[in-house]
């Protein structure tokens, strides 16, 4: 009895849907790197970068053994004043580079993105895939009897195969990106790069760092999407062209969505290479940290329920930020998950 009256209310519910107004937002520059999904398939990419990353960490920290401190401040001697230092170190480096991306716009166009996109891709692109493919190239090699011929040809591969190798296959995913109106293509490039952006970070930077990290950007990710002069907002703005009539407009579509009379479309989704990345970021920190599975499965189920709540609002809202429900219930998850298991386990 109350599955059939609960069936009912559903079907209130989406018939009073379909009689609001279903208003199309703003299409994004295609060279923006943001990952276009359909709305019921929004936690593949997140899920595909998670796995990926975490796989990559896991391997060059722990079965390589690569060990590369990045953090300004040393945890070990500093301890929770390190954690906190190098969290506003990395937030205020993201908001300085928020505000100078805006500067640029506005001074030089908005085409200077593509070169700054284009120079920060072609960088990461290049040396961390190299990166990891000299831990893979190693990885493959020591299964090997030490021959001198085996060394050698080691020697070959990292020094010459490698980089040529890596050089041509960047020229091509550049090329590809800023000419190339596949939107398959671009969404690999782009889930691609956040691979290697997650897996990096996570090898370089400290665990609580992390941590402190994303609960910093996670907040400056509220400002710059949300305040009216928060860089990403201004960006959308600039991308619009605002004039006073699109103004005029914006203002009666706001109207329309308070009053419950119209809602945003979400069929179609966008979601930035930062959250991508920083989604990876925290699940591969946490695999590293833990070395537990469990954990790990905890706090990326936790991210995509964050996703799906932020997503859900995306009906009454032009845009909102990614990161911080996503960010905040998986590192909520994580501490929850490790600790039950250092009370009932350890």
């Amino acid at each position: 009895m109350s599955n059939n009256s609960n069936s009912v209310n559903v079907r209130k519910d989406d018939q009073e849907e379909e009689q609001k107004e279903i208003i199309k937002k703003d299409i994004i520059p295609h060279f923006l790197p943001t990952y276009r999904i359909k709305f019921k398939f929004y936690s593949i990419p997140i899920v595909v970068v998670i796995i990926l990353s975490s796989i990559l960490a896991y391997l060059t920290s722990v079965v390589a053994g690569v060990q590369v401190e990045g953090s300004y401040f040393p945890e070990e001697e500093l301890g929770a004043l390190a954690v906190l230092l190098n969290g506003v170190i990395f937030t205020v480096i993201a908001v300085v580079s928020g505000f100078l991306i805006v500067f640029f716009i506005k001074k030089l166009g908005m085409g200077v993105l593509k070169y700054l996109f284009g120079i920060s891709f072609g960088f990461v692109s290049f040396f961390i895939t190299l990166m990891f493919l000299d831990v893979i190239i190693y990885l493959i090699f020591i299964q090997f009897p030490e021959t001198t011929f085996v060394f050698k040809l080691y020697l070959l591969f990292t020094n010459l195969y490698l980089p040529l190798g890596t050089g041509v296959s960047v020229f091509f995913l550049l090329y590809k990106y800023f000419t190339s109106k596949s939107i398959k293509t671009k969404n690999f490039i782009v889930l691609y790069i956040s691979i290697l952006i997650s897996a990096s970070m996570s090898i370089v930077l400290l665990f609580w760092s992390t941590l402190a990290i994303l609960v910093g950007i996670s907040f400056w990710d509220i400002f710059a999407v949300l305040y009216k002069k928060g860089p990403i907002k201004e960006m959308i703005e600039l991308l619009s062209e605002n004039d006073i009539k699109d103004e005029m407009e914006e203002a009666e579509i706001k109207e329309q969505i308070e009053s419950g009379n119209a809602i945003y479309d979400t069929t179609n989704l966008e979601i930035g290479i930062g959250d991508l990345a920083f989604y990876g970021l925290l699940t591969s920190s946490v695999l590293l940290f833990t070395n537990n599975i469990i954990i790990t499965a905890l706090t990326t189920v936790a991210i995509v329920i964050g996703t799906g709540i932020t997503i859900s609002r995306l009906k009454k809202n032009r845009i909102l930020p990614g990161l911080p429900i996503s960010i905040f219930l998986g590192i909520g998850a994580f501490l929850l998950s490790q600790l039950i298991v250092t009370i009932f386990f350890i």
